[in-house]
C-alpha cells in the first residue's frame, strides 16, 4: 500500500491507540518500582508503519505479520529482541517548540493551511500527536526582532506585559492546545534578560546576569508565568536559561555551574515556592550532551539547590566543533542521578537550503538521536521550531534552520521535510505514560527503541540507516514476526 504526505493523516485511526492520556509526567517517577504483568506475544499481530526514501511511504501501514513460536534463533537471524517485563523511564511527552517564528509564519497562511498544520501535529489520529510544546520568555533569535516584556530600565517590573505575545503566539498556542484535545503541557526558556540586568548592557553576544538583579530577574519568571495562565495557558515548567555556555550572536546569557547553581538555590527556586508556584517544574541546563554531567554533578552536590530541581534538559549541538554526539554523557546522567528527569529540550537541523528539503539525511538525524536519547533514559523530547517559512525564518540575526514543516508565505504551500514523518514515528505512537523496555538489536544495521503504552499495547520503533534492506524477525518470550527493514527507513511495530 502506498500512500502520499498528506493522506497519510487519513489513513490510521488506530494509531491513536492511547491519546486519552496526555497529562504531564508531574507525580510520575522515573523508573517503575511495580513488576509489570506478565507480557505474552502469542495469538498477537504486528501493525506496521513504515517511511522509506524511494518510496511513496509516509507512516504508511505495509502489513500485519503474525507472532509465531519461535525458541533459540541462531546467530545468522538478524533479531530485534524486545522484553516488556523490564521497564525504564516513563515518557512524559513529545512535541515541539512554538517560537514567535512558527507563530507568525502560521498566522501568514491561509485559514485551510492553518488547520492542516494543526491537524498534522497535533490530532493523535489523523497527526502524529504532539504531546507536549515549548515557547521562549520575550525574544530569542527566532523572533522578528529583540523584545522584552517591561520598559528599559524597570526593575520593579512594573510595565510588565506580554500585550507582545498576544498579536501571534498566543493564539497559536491556544490553538495548538485545542488541537490537541484541550491538554498540551507547556514549559518556557529565556534566551536573555533585559539588557539593563546584564554586565554587557546588551541582551545579545552573551553577558551575565548582575548580581543586582538576580531578584528582579526570578520575579520575572513568575510575572511570566502568571500573565500565561491568565491568557488561559497554564505553564508546566520553566528552563533557568537556554544554552547557559554559549556566547551567540543573539539573546543569550551566560551562567557558570555555580552561578547557576547559586541563582537557582537563593532567587528562582524560593521566589517561585512563596509566588505559590513551587509545584512548577524547573529544568536545569538546557544545553548541551557535551557538559551536561559537569553541570548536573555540580548543581546536585548541593541539596538546597537540586531540591528545585525537577529535570535536566540538553540539545543536541555538541557536535559544533567536531565529533559525533555524545549520547553515553546522557546515559551517564541518568544513572547518576535517578531521581530527576531528563529531558531533550531542542534540535534541528542548521544552514536552511530550501533545495534541500527532501534530503533523507534530515530524517534520519532526527531518528538517530531519538533512539538514542530515548535509550538512555530520556522523559521528554522536544524539537525547536515546529513551523518556519520559505526562508527557514524569520530570525532577527539571520540563524536560519530546518523545521519539520515550512510553509511558503508567499503561495500558502506546506512543505513536509523527512523529519516531520521521523518524529511522528515515536510521537504518534508512544503516548505519554508510557514505560520504555528493553529492545535489543542484534545487528548494528538496525537502531531500536521500545515503549509499553499504559493500554498495554508495545510500540517498537526500528530504523535502517544503511543502503540494504535488513530481512529480521521480532522476537518477544519464544515467538517472533518475520518483517524486513527497507534501505533508509523507519517503522514503527503496534502489537
Amino acid at each position: 500500500m502506498k500512500i502520499n504526505r498528506r493522506d497519510f493523516l487519513l489513513t490510521s485511526a488506530s494509531a491513536g491507540l492511547v491519546a486519552s492520556n496526555i497529562r504531564p509526567a508531574a507525580a510520575q517517577t522515573r523508573r517503575a518500582p511495580a513488576a509489570p504483568k506478565r507480557f505474552s506475544a502469542e495469538g498477537r499481530k504486528v501493525t506496521v508503519y513504515t517511511t522509506a526514501e524511494k518510496t511513496d511511504y509516509r507512516l504508511t501501514p505495509t502489513g500485519t505479520p503474525a507472532f509465531k513460536p519461535y525458541g533459540q534463533p541462531p546467530e545468522t537471524q538478524v533479531c530485534v529482541f524486545v522484553d516488556p517485563s523490564k521497564t525504564y523511564q516513563t515518557l512524559l511527552g513529545i512535541g515541539g517548540a512554538i517560537t514567535d517564528a512558527s507563530a507568525e509564519t502560521f498566522a501568514k497562511v491561509p485559514a485551510d493551511r492553518q488547520r492542516e498544520i494543526l491537524e498534522a501535529y497535533f490530532d493523535p489520529v489523523k497527526g502524529i500527536g504532539y504531546t507536549l510544546a515549548r515557547t521562549n520568555i520575550h525574544s530569542c533569535d527566532f523572533s522578528s526582532g529583540s523584545y522584552t516584556y517591561v520598559a528599559e530600565g524597570d526593575r520593579e517590573l512594573k510595565t510588565f506585559s506580554v500585550e507582545h505575545d498576544r498579536r501571534f503566539r498566543i493564539p497559536f498556542i491556544k490553538r495548538a492546545t485545542a488541537a490537541a484535545g484541550g491538554r498540551l503541557p507547556l514549559y518556557a526558556s529565556p534566551w536573555s534578560p533585559p539588557a539593563f540586568m546584564k554586565d554587557n548592557n546588551n541582551m545579545l553576544r552573551g553577558g551575565k546576569l548582575r548580581p543586582e538583579f538576580y531578584q528582579a530577574w526570578a520575579n520575572y519568571y513568575v510575572r511570566f508565568v502568571r500573565a500565561y495562565e491568565r491568557e488561559g495557558l497554564p505553564v508546566w515548567g520553566i528552563s533557568i536559561q537556554n544554552e547557559p555556555m554559549a556566547t551567540q550572536r543573539w539573546e543569550s546569557c551566560i551562567y557558570t555551574a555555580e552561578e547557576e547553581r547559586d541563582f537557582l538555590k537563593n532567587y528562582l527556586g524560593p521566589t517561585m515556592r512563596r509566588a505559590g508556584l513551587g509545584d512548577r517544574k524547573i529544568i536545569m541546563w538546557d544545553h548541551n550532551r557535551d557538559l551536561i554531567y559537569q553541570r548536573a554533578s555540580t548543581m546536585m552536590a548541593d541539596p538546597e539547590a537540586a531540591k528545585y530541581v525537577w529535570g535536566i534538559g540538553f540539545h543536541w549541538y555538541e557536535p559544533w566543533s567536531g565529533g559525533e554526539p555524545m549520547f553515553d554523557n546522557v546515559k551517564l546522567t541518568y544513572e547518576a542521578f535517578p531521581d530527576k528527569h531528563l529531558i531533550f529540550t531542542e534540535g534541528c537541523k542548521e544552514a536552511f537550503d530550501m533545495g534541500k528539503v527532501d534530503d533523507w539525511k534530515l530524517g534520519e538525524l532526527y531518528g538517530r538521536q531519538m533512539i538514542h536519547d530515548f535509550n538512555n533514559g530520556t522523559a521528554g523530547w522536544t524539537d525547536w521550531n515546529i513551523l518556519l517559512d520559505e526562508t527557514g525564518g524569520p530570525n532577527h540575526v539571520k540563524n536560519l534552520c530546518f523545521a519539520p514543516l515550512h510553509a511558503d508565505t508567499r503561495t500558502g504551500r506546506v512543505i513536509y521535510t523527512n523529519s516531520f514523518y521521523y518524529i511522528g514515528h515515536f510521537s504518534k505512537f508512544i503516548r505519554p505514560g508510557a514505560k520504555r523496555i528493553v529492545s535489543s538489536p542484534s545487528r548494528s544495521a538496525l537502531l531500536s527503541t521500545a515503549f509499553v503504552n499504559t493500554d498495554g499495547r508495545v510500540a517498537t520503533v526500528v530504523m535502517n540507516r544503511g543502503d540494504k534492506e535488513v530481512p529480521y524477525i521480532l522476537w518477544v518470550g519464544g515467538h517472533a514476526a518475520e518483517l524486513k527493514s527497507l534501505p533508509h527507513s523507519i517503522q514503527t511495530l503496534v502489537f
